[in-house]
């Protein structure tokens, strides 16, 4: 019979968030899977913990995860964490859980903070609907079409963002949205410098011109206005423009994007749509 593999989330930065099922199955599995094993050795450290870890990053290989999951075959227990939150989103753990998936594997959640959702409650911008995009790319052509991506999006935005790139990040968004687009920094969440700035693309530049961004940041974005630029066209509409564009040759995500640019509709809803057809 095979172990389970356990899904920990940990602290984003207090570490009295954590939970006594978290440190019981910390205790309890046969090995930890790491992000990076020198702060985790420290989360252990703390509450006197000594199970073994293993290295498991973006950069690991198919035969680290073959490993994991051999140990699981064999009846051991596994638990993956990343540094801070929840492991598997906008991080590798996400790999070893669809692999486990696949073996069949048991497979159970710990849940703990999440630097977005924990954003997102404290943003002050609108919670109904919303969509995570994780972090830019630094490639700057990749960053501009996935903003570009994005500009019709209704949803609220939330983004993560190193104090290094915030200023240009700040700068490429106000672009695409709008200097005058509403925008909520959380900085440092659940630590001692705590902050939630609710502003704008326009003042935010403005104001870390002349101030250096510190901590880890996420950026929580008003969406577009839904009424703005789609009074004029359905959704039928845009799918008869797409369905006009793939007859002309353009691949479907191309046609989605032109459409979405000209109709106010997201490129995302549009491919959706038309992947239900």
């Amino acid at each position: 019979m095979s172990g389970t593999l356990y899904v920990v989330g940990t602290p984003i930065g207090n570490l009295g968030d954590i939970t006594s099922r978290q440190l019981e199955v910390l205790e309890m599995v046969h090995i930890i899977a790491a992000e990076d094993t020198r702060v985790t050795r420290k989360l252990l450290s703390h509450f006197d913990i000594h199970t073994p870890l293993v290295s498991y990053h973006e950069h690991s290989t198919q035969s680290v995860i073959d490993g994991l999951l051999g140990r699981l075959m064999q009846g051991e227990n596994v638990a993956v964490v990343t540094d801070a939150g929840m492991p598997c989103i906008s991080d590798p753990g996400a790999k070893l859980v669809l692999q486990a998936q696949q073996a069949q594997i048991a497979i159970q959640v710990v849940p703990g903070p999440s630097a977005v959702i924990s954003a997102l409650a404290v943003s002050g911008q609108d919670t109904g609907r919303f969509c995570f995009e994780g972090f830019l790319s630094v490639t700057k052509k990749q960053r501009h079409a996935h903003l570009e991506a994005l500009r019709n999006e209704t949803r609220t935005m939330i983004f993560y963002e190193a104090p290094h790139k915030l200023l240009q990040t700040l700068r490429d968004m106000g672009a695409v949205f709008g200097d005058d687009r509403s925008v909520s920094l959380c900085r440092e969440l659940t630590k001692i410098h705590e902050e939630v700035h609710k502003t704008t693309f326009g003042d935010a530049v403005a104001y870390y011109e002349s101030h250096t961004p510190r901590g880890e940041f996420v950026l929580v974005i008003a969406g577009a206005d839904e009424s703005a630029d789609t009074e004029s066209f359905s959704m039928e509409d845009a799918l008869e423009m797409v369905r006009g564009r793939i007859g002309q040759g353009q691949r479907a995500a191309d046609a989605c994007r032109e459409v979405a640019a000209d109709t106010g509709f997201s490129k995302r809803d549009l491919y959706r749509a038309l992947m239900e057809e």
